[in-house]
């Protein structure tokens, strides 16, 4: 999979260079580019904002550079998404990550002051798929940290990112429920136990009360999840 991220701030994605990531870029299996959004403009301060029509407080981002940017970035056959990173946007789920996973690629446009300029989203959607999406309700300085999470969760899902594939089957959202608490030696820690059932060597019994921690824990953080 290809990934590009479009930035004033290309630093922020040097933290994807380390660990699981890192190494799948360097096997190649993740190609991953940064682009800084200032190499598309031609004025010598570099100007990426500019006041917004019909006045409000703080700056927009001009449309100009980003679609500089796009048209050298976005592959002529339109087979990609452009995901613009927006507290407007769908919430990022697990099965949002799943679905993007098989993209061939994705372009993150990472915004700035109090956005980009509309005409922006409407530009790329005449090139390739276009998906506004939040990482939760609150919002961030930027997008850089929306779409290194985004990416992480996506990149991690692609075959030969993670050692163990079985690893994803039983995470947090994998299938709706929270993940089961997990314990690892000593069995006793500080007057702290492992619970018994995790020692007995019964799978079928460590199956269900796994289940039954997952839905547990589940109803008490984030009931919203389980069924009405």
């Amino acid at each position: 999979m290809r990934i590009d991220a479009i930035t004033i701030f290309p630093d922020y994605f040097n933290a994807l260079d380390i660990s699981l990531l890192g190494k799948a870029r360097e096997k190649q299996i993740l190609d991953m580019r940064v682009h800084d959004l200032r190499k598309f403009t031609f004025d010598k301060h570099k100007t990426v904002d500019d006041s917004p029509y019909g006045g409000g407080a703080g700056m927009l981002m001009k449309p100009e550079p980003w679609g500089l940017a796009l048209d050298e970035i976005l592959p002529e056959d339109g087979d990609c998404t452009v995901i613009f990173t927006s507290p407007a946007g769908e919430q990022f789920k697990q099965a949002t990550a799943a679905e993007l996973a098989n993209e061939k690629q994705i372009v993150f446009a990472c915004g700035r002051y109090e956005g980009i300029d509309q005409r922006v989203v409407d530009y790329a959607s005449t090139k390739a798929k276009v998906r506004l999406i939040s990482l939760g309700d609150y919002v961030l300085n930027g997008g850089e940290v929306a779409a290194i999470a985004m990416i992480e969760a996506i990149a991690r899902l692609i075959p030969g990112v993670i050692g163990n594939a079985e690893s994803l089957v039983e995470e947090s959202h994998s299938d709706g429920l929270l993940e089961y608490p997990s314990y690892t030696k000593p069995s006793s820690w500080r007057g702290l136990e492992v619970p018994q059932v995790l020692l007995s060597g019964n799978h079928a019994l460590i199956a269900q009360w796994r289940k039954d921690q997952q839905i547990e824990r589940t109803r008490r953080v984030r009931p919203d999840l389980l069924p009405e």
